[in-house]
């Protein structure tokens, strides 16, 4: 059966190689005529993974608070490889399927086929009211609780009640506005990475 290629972050332990990461997927798309408009800017990219680096040299010379100091900048180049993950593939999605890998990899980024019957990780419908949308998830296991969160810009979030079902319903949003939404699964392994995003427009 066909696939279709999506983006995989695989992100070392070791904060060094995170920022080497970091660096070579910013390089790859400050260069690359595909992706014209990366979330976050590739200004501010690059930014965060300056003030990382930095923050981790702190650490090296053992200043006083650097740890904490640098934690706190790892949080937001994670934060902005997740977003640049969701663009890129955003971007794959709607080039050829035998593009869509090389596509992905110049970005600086990994790639791996799924089988188009694959479950999607999220699913976002229109609800049945203005301002409401239905989430499902593929079930992590017999027995997990779900963690959902919602964001118009993928920096702010919005956490919603957990729930032990994965599908939840979300109301009060705004018509007309884009939200991207995620979930995280807590099973008897321990709590699970969040979920790629997918986005939809609210009606």
């Amino acid at each position: 059966m066909a696939g279709r290629s999506v983006v995989v972050l695989k992100l070392s332990p070791r904060v060094k190689n995170v920022i080497a990461f970091a660096q070579n997927v910013a390089t790859s798309i400050s260069s690359n005529p595909h992706f014209p408009s990366p979330t976050p800017s590739l200004a501010t990219f690059q930014a965060d993974v300056a003030a990382l680096n930095t923050a981790e040299t702190a650490v090296l010379s053992r200043s006083k608070g650097a740890v904490e100091t640098r934690n706190a900048k790892l949080a937001v180049v994670r934060t902005d490889l997740d977003n640049l993950r969701t663009y890129v593939q955003s971007v794959a999605a709607v080039a050829a399927p035998s593009d869509a890998e090389a596509l992905i990899e110049s970005a600086g980024m990994t790639s791996r086929k799924v089988t188009l019957h694959d479950k999607p990780a999220v699913a976002a419908k229109q609800g049945s009211v203005t301002g409401t949308v239905n989430l499902a998830a593929k079930a992590a296991a017999k027995k997990a609780a779900y963690t959902w969160q919602y964001s118009t810009d993928q920096k702010t979030w919005t956490t919603v009640p957990q729930t032990m079902q994965s599908k939840t319903g979300i109301s009060g949003l705004v018509g007309g506005t884009t939200y991207y939404f995620r979930f995280q699964s807590v099973t008897k392994a321990g709590v699970g990475d969040w979920s790629q995003t997918v986005a939809l427009m609210v009606k």
